[in-house]
């Protein structure tokens, strides 16, 4: 139980960490790449707190059904971000050597 605390907290801070980035940066390439990982924490925070909910509550249906569905927006979540991570990550390298 502890463990799934734990990793709700460091996926919230990454969260944060990287939303906050996302507003600092000003290339738009970077912003994308960016995105992508914070959709991919965000995708964590929303799994962890499912699968947290199923192992804390799972004697009733509603939260069943509850972290159920928290675990499958928190994969959607991050299988975006992995994506949008994929494709926005040569691009801003390639915008980052140009502004050099």
């Amino acid at each position: 139980m502890l463990v799934l605390v734990s990793l709700i907290l460091i996926s919230l801070i990454l969260y944060v960490f990287y939303k906050a980035k996302y507003f600092r940066t000003h290339r738009p390439m970077e912003k994308g790449w960016v995105a992508g990982k914070s959709s991919m924490a965000l995708g964590a925070f929303i799994g962890f707190y499912g699968l947290n909910q199923l192992a804390a509550y799972s004697s009733s249906k509603v939260s069943l059904f509850v972290g159920i569905v928290f675990l499958l927006f928190g994969a959607l979540h991050v299988y975006k971000g992995i994506r949008q991570y994929k494709h926005f990550l040569p691009l801003a390298v390639e915008e980052a050597e140009n502004t050099k």
